[in-house]
Protein backbone atom coordinates (compact mmCIF):
# COMPACT_ATOMS: atom_id res chain seq x y z
CA UNK A 1 0.00 0.00 0.00
CA UNK A 2 0.90 3.41 -0.42
CA UNK A 3 -0.41 6.04 1.69
CA UNK A 4 -0.34 9.41 0.39
CA UNK A 5 -1.74 12.63 2.41
CA UNK A 6 -2.47 16.02 1.39
CA UNK A 7 -2.62 19.05 3.76
CA UNK A 8 -2.17 23.40 3.45
CA UNK A 9 0.29 24.06 6.19
CA UNK A 10 -0.50 27.99 6.58
CA UNK A 11 2.81 27.73 7.52
CA UNK A 12 5.24 25.48 8.19
CA UNK A 13 6.38 26.70 11.30
CA UNK A 14 2.99 27.52 12.84
CA UNK A 15 2.06 23.67 11.75
CA UNK A 16 4.85 21.83 13.38
CA UNK A 17 4.31 24.32 16.21
CA UNK A 18 0.64 22.63 16.21
CA UNK A 19 2.10 18.74 16.18
CA UNK A 20 2.41 18.23 13.15
CA UNK A 21 5.36 16.04 13.04
CA UNK A 22 3.82 13.95 16.36
CA UNK A 23 0.93 13.34 13.53
CA UNK A 24 3.17 12.05 10.86
CA UNK A 25 4.96 10.08 13.11
CA UNK A 26 2.19 8.42 14.30
CA UNK A 27 0.12 7.96 10.89
CA UNK A 28 3.28 7.31 8.43
CA UNK A 29 2.37 8.83 5.57
CA UNK A 30 5.03 7.09 2.92
CA UNK A 31 4.74 10.92 1.57
CA UNK A 32 2.90 13.90 2.32
CA UNK A 33 2.57 16.82 -0.02
CA UNK A 34 2.42 20.15 1.68
CA UNK A 35 1.29 23.91 0.11
CA UNK A 36 1.28 27.36 2.03
CA UNK A 37 5.46 26.41 3.32
CA UNK A 38 5.05 30.41 4.07
CA UNK A 39 9.25 29.78 4.03
CA UNK A 40 12.25 30.06 1.99
CA UNK A 41 15.17 27.79 1.85
CA UNK A 42 16.86 29.55 4.38
CA UNK A 43 14.41 29.15 6.72
CA UNK A 44 13.64 25.57 6.32
CA UNK A 45 17.71 24.59 6.30
CA UNK A 46 18.09 22.15 9.23
CA UNK A 47 15.01 22.70 10.84
CA UNK A 48 12.43 21.62 8.74
CA UNK A 49 14.36 19.96 6.67
CA UNK A 50 12.92 16.46 7.19
CA UNK A 51 9.50 15.91 9.58
CA UNK A 52 9.38 12.43 10.87
CA UNK A 53 11.97 10.65 8.96
CA UNK A 54 10.69 12.01 5.59
CA UNK A 55 12.86 14.18 3.48
CA UNK A 56 11.36 17.32 2.23
CA UNK A 57 11.45 18.91 -1.34
CA UNK A 58 10.19 22.06 -2.19
CA UNK A 59 9.55 25.31 -4.32
CA UNK A 60 9.69 28.16 -2.82
CA UNK A 61 8.31 31.63 -3.41
CA UNK A 62 10.46 34.37 -4.19
CA UNK A 63 8.41 36.67 -1.84
CA UNK A 64 8.87 35.99 1.91
CA UNK A 65 6.45 34.19 4.23
CA UNK A 66 4.22 33.68 0.92
CA UNK A 67 3.34 30.73 -1.35
CA UNK A 68 5.75 27.38 -1.61
CA UNK A 69 4.70 23.85 -2.00
CA UNK A 70 6.81 21.00 -0.78
CA UNK A 71 6.91 17.33 -0.58
CA UNK A 72 7.89 15.00 2.37
CA UNK A 73 9.03 11.21 2.13
CA UNK A 74 10.94 8.58 2.63
CA UNK A 75 11.15 7.51 -1.03
CA UNK A 76 14.21 8.50 -3.20
CA UNK A 77 13.12 10.21 -6.64
CA UNK A 78 14.85 9.37 -9.55
CA UNK A 79 14.34 13.16 -10.52
CA UNK A 80 13.13 16.21 -9.10
CA UNK A 81 11.27 19.23 -10.72
CA UNK A 82 10.54 22.54 -9.61
CA UNK A 83 7.77 25.07 -11.48
CA UNK A 84 5.93 24.47 -14.21
CA UNK A 85 5.52 27.82 -16.16
CA UNK A 86 8.92 28.96 -16.07
CA UNK A 87 7.12 32.30 -15.44
CA UNK A 88 5.01 34.21 -13.28
CA UNK A 89 3.78 31.16 -10.95
CA UNK A 90 7.26 29.43 -10.79
CA UNK A 91 8.23 32.35 -8.76
CA UNK A 92 5.42 31.98 -6.22
CA UNK A 93 6.39 28.47 -5.81
CA UNK A 94 3.21 26.88 -7.09
CA UNK A 95 4.66 23.22 -8.00
CA UNK A 96 6.76 20.54 -7.19
CA UNK A 97 6.91 17.07 -8.52
CA UNK A 98 8.99 13.77 -7.58
CA UNK A 99 9.38 11.46 -10.37
CA UNK A 100 10.31 7.48 -9.48
CA UNK A 101 10.94 5.58 -12.60
CA UNK A 102 11.86 2.28 -13.66
CA UNK A 103 12.13 0.15 -16.73
CA UNK A 104 8.56 -0.60 -16.58
CA UNK A 105 7.12 2.11 -15.05
CA UNK A 106 6.79 5.91 -14.85
CA UNK A 107 5.41 7.83 -11.98
CA UNK A 108 4.94 11.29 -10.65
CA UNK A 109 3.66 12.73 -7.25
CA UNK A 110 2.72 16.24 -7.45
CA UNK A 111 2.91 18.73 -4.57
CA UNK A 112 0.83 22.60 -6.14
CA UNK A 113 -0.85 25.01 -4.48
CA UNK A 114 -3.45 26.75 -7.01
CA UNK A 115 -3.61 30.70 -6.38
CA UNK A 116 -6.74 31.86 -4.35
CA UNK A 117 -8.19 34.76 -5.81
CA UNK A 118 -10.80 36.01 -2.99
CA UNK A 119 -8.31 39.54 -2.22
CA UNK A 120 -9.81 40.92 -5.48
CA UNK A 121 -10.17 40.81 -8.94
CA UNK A 122 -6.41 40.92 -10.35
CA UNK A 123 -5.95 37.68 -8.19
CA UNK A 124 -8.55 36.08 -9.39
CA UNK A 125 -7.33 37.04 -12.98
CA UNK A 126 -4.35 35.54 -12.12
CA UNK A 127 -6.01 32.65 -11.39
CA UNK A 128 -8.02 32.04 -14.45
CA UNK A 129 -4.43 32.10 -15.99
CA UNK A 130 -2.76 29.75 -13.79
CA UNK A 131 -5.40 27.57 -14.72
CA UNK A 132 -4.99 28.48 -18.63
CA UNK A 133 -1.62 27.33 -18.29
CA UNK A 134 -1.87 24.18 -16.02
CA UNK A 135 -4.57 22.30 -18.13
CA UNK A 136 -2.17 21.79 -21.00
CA UNK A 137 1.06 21.33 -18.61
CA UNK A 138 -0.81 18.33 -16.72
CA UNK A 139 -2.53 17.07 -20.14
CA UNK A 140 1.19 16.76 -21.63
CA UNK A 141 2.44 15.16 -18.95
CA UNK A 142 -0.65 12.80 -18.99
CA UNK A 143 0.73 11.45 -22.47
CA UNK A 144 4.10 10.55 -20.91
CA UNK A 145 2.92 9.14 -17.17
CA UNK A 146 0.95 8.19 -14.28
CA UNK A 147 0.55 11.11 -12.05
CA UNK A 148 -1.06 12.13 -8.64
CA UNK A 149 -1.46 15.90 -8.20
CA UNK A 150 -2.38 16.87 -4.31
CA UNK A 151 -2.87 20.25 -3.41
CA UNK A 152 -5.17 23.26 -2.56
CA UNK A 153 -6.94 23.47 -5.61
CA UNK A 154 -8.55 26.18 -4.22
CA UNK A 155 -12.23 25.46 -6.38
CA UNK A 156 -15.13 23.55 -4.63
CA UNK A 157 -16.37 21.67 -7.86
CA UNK A 158 -19.76 20.49 -6.71
CA UNK A 159 -22.29 21.48 -4.88
CA UNK A 160 -21.81 18.70 -2.22
CA UNK A 161 -18.52 20.29 -2.19
CA UNK A 162 -19.22 23.68 0.47
CA UNK A 163 -22.01 24.22 3.09
CA UNK A 164 -23.55 27.11 1.78
CA UNK A 165 -23.12 26.50 -1.81
CA UNK A 166 -25.82 28.81 -3.03
CA UNK A 167 -24.95 32.35 -0.94
CA UNK A 168 -21.21 31.45 -2.91
CA UNK A 169 -22.31 31.20 -6.80
CA UNK A 170 -20.28 34.39 -7.50
CA UNK A 171 -17.39 34.02 -5.12
CA UNK A 172 -13.58 32.70 -6.07
CA UNK A 173 -13.30 29.26 -5.94
CA UNK A 174 -17.22 28.43 -6.74
CA UNK A 175 -17.30 30.23 -9.51
CA UNK A 176 -19.18 28.85 -12.81
CA UNK A 177 -15.76 29.28 -15.03
CA UNK A 178 -13.62 27.93 -11.82
CA UNK A 179 -16.42 24.76 -11.79
CA UNK A 180 -16.05 24.61 -15.95
CA UNK A 181 -12.51 24.18 -15.49
CA UNK A 182 -12.68 21.36 -13.26
CA UNK A 183 -15.54 19.57 -14.92
CA UNK A 184 -13.42 19.70 -18.19
CA UNK A 185 -10.05 18.64 -16.45
CA UNK A 186 -11.73 15.52 -15.13
CA UNK A 187 -14.01 14.80 -18.00
CA UNK A 188 -12.23 15.56 -21.14
CA UNK A 189 -9.16 15.43 -19.58
CA UNK A 190 -9.43 11.86 -18.09
CA UNK A 191 -8.47 12.72 -14.36
CA UNK A 192 -9.80 11.69 -11.68
CA UNK A 193 -11.03 13.16 -8.55
CA UNK A 194 -10.32 10.40 -6.46
CA UNK A 195 -11.92 11.56 -3.10
CA UNK A 196 -15.19 11.74 -5.05
CA UNK A 197 -14.40 8.38 -7.16
CA UNK A 198 -14.18 7.08 -3.25
CA UNK A 199 -17.31 8.39 -1.72
CA UNK A 200 -19.36 10.21 -4.36
CA UNK A 201 -22.53 11.63 -2.35
CA UNK A 202 -20.38 12.37 1.17
CA UNK A 203 -21.01 15.87 2.09
CA UNK A 204 -20.15 17.49 5.45
CA UNK A 205 -17.72 14.94 6.26
CA UNK A 206 -15.60 15.67 2.65
CA UNK A 207 -14.52 19.30 3.99
CA UNK A 208 -11.00 20.39 3.94
CA UNK A 209 -11.01 23.58 4.69
CA UNK A 210 -12.75 26.18 6.73
CA UNK A 211 -13.29 30.17 7.20
CA UNK A 212 -11.35 31.69 10.17
CA UNK A 213 -14.11 34.07 10.35
CA UNK A 214 -17.14 33.42 12.99
CA UNK A 215 -17.96 29.89 14.09
CA UNK A 216 -16.97 27.99 10.66
CA UNK A 217 -15.03 25.20 12.06
CA UNK A 218 -17.19 24.48 14.89
CA UNK A 219 -20.19 24.61 12.93
CA UNK A 220 -18.36 22.77 10.15
CA UNK A 221 -19.12 25.21 7.73
CA UNK A 222 -16.66 23.99 4.92
CA UNK A 223 -15.55 23.55 1.89
CA UNK A 224 -13.72 20.65 -0.26
CA UNK A 225 -10.43 22.65 -1.86
CA UNK A 226 -8.02 20.04 -0.91
CA UNK A 227 -7.65 17.38 -3.56
CA UNK A 228 -6.05 13.75 -5.00
CA UNK A 229 -6.00 14.08 -8.79
CA UNK A 230 -4.85 11.16 -10.19
CA UNK A 231 -4.65 9.43 -13.70
CA UNK A 232 -6.89 6.68 -13.88
CA UNK A 233 -4.52 4.03 -13.71
CA UNK A 234 -3.35 4.97 -10.42
CA UNK A 235 -6.58 6.06 -9.17
CA UNK A 236 -7.99 2.67 -9.83
CA UNK A 237 -5.63 1.68 -6.92
CA UNK A 238 -6.97 4.15 -4.56
CA UNK A 239 -8.99 2.20 -1.53
CA UNK A 240 -9.38 4.34 1.67
CA UNK A 241 -9.44 8.15 2.07
CA UNK A 242 -10.11 10.06 4.84
CA UNK A 243 -9.76 13.72 6.01
CA UNK A 244 -8.15 14.03 9.78
CA UNK A 245 -10.32 16.38 11.92
CA UNK A 246 -9.16 14.96 15.71
CA UNK A 247 -6.60 17.46 15.77
CA UNK A 248 -5.89 20.98 13.61
CA UNK A 249 -2.63 22.26 12.47
CA UNK A 250 -3.92 24.73 10.07
CA UNK A 251 -7.24 26.21 8.41
CA UNK A 252 -7.01 23.09 5.97
CA UNK A 253 -7.32 19.21 6.98
CA UNK A 254 -5.21 16.59 6.22
CA UNK A 255 -6.39 14.38 3.05
CA UNK A 256 -5.31 10.88 3.20
CA UNK A 257 -5.61 8.29 0.76
CA UNK A 258 -4.37 4.59 0.67
CA UNK A 259 -3.35 3.28 -2.50
CA UNK A 260 -2.94 -0.43 -3.70
CA UNK A 261 0.08 -0.15 -5.68
CA UNK A 262 3.83 1.01 -4.60
CA UNK A 263 5.84 3.17 -5.46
Amino acid sequence: MFKLTSLNLNGIRSATSKGLEDWLAKHEPDCICVQEVKAQAPDVAGKFEALAGLKGHFHFAEKKGYSGAGIYTALEPSDVLVGFDGGEFDSEGRYVELRFDTPKTKYSIISSYFPSGSSGEERQAAKFRFLNLMYPHLMALKSQREFILCGDINIAHQNIDLKNWRSNQKNSGFTPEERAWMTQFLTVGGIVDVYRQLHPEATETAYTWWSNRGQAYANNVGWRLDYHLATPALAAGARRASVYKDQKFSDHAPLTIEYDFKV
